[in-house]
């Protein structure tokens, strides 16, 4: 069920809409925009960036990710998709299960075209998640 923008979420939504209008997406012409918080209130954003070799293509939520522990951050409290081409986009299963690496828990916000949000737990997209064995 979608629920309408609320304020706890506006902020990280907003900046996931704005990181989808930077991505490099000329293959799928699916532009997506990530935005991931920190348990710490940061915002870390990324955007999909496509490569002819389709292996090579980086997710927006990998990079958004990607550029938060380069910044020293890896606690992440929930991440806002977006993407003004598709409507409620969740994590590809190569995604979540980077996604899982660091928070089996976070929260997947996913957002639509008319200021509406759904909401996922990351078992719910990714119910078997592959674990380090020790």
């Amino acid at each position: 069920m979608a629920r309408t923008s609320s304020k706890q979420y506006d902020r990280i939504i907003e900046s996931a809409k704005k990181a989808a209008r930077a991505a490099y997406a000329p293959y799928s012409k699916i532009r997506v925009g990530a935005a991931v918080r920190t348990r710490k209130g940061k915002i870390f954003t990324g955007c999909n960036v496509e490569n002819a070799s389709l292996s090579l293509t980086l997710c927006a939520e990998r990079n958004a990710i990607g550029s938060a522990i380069a910044a020293g951050e890896s606690e992440f409290t929930y991440l806002v998709l977006s993407s003004p081409d598709i409507e409620y986009i969740t994590p590809c299963g190569c995604c979540a299960q980077f996604l899982a690496e660091f928070n089996p828990d976070i929260i997947i916000i996913t957002t639509g075209s008319k200021n509406t949000y759904k909401v996922y737990q990351l078992k719910d997209i990714l119910a078997i998640p592959f674990e380090r064995r020790e």
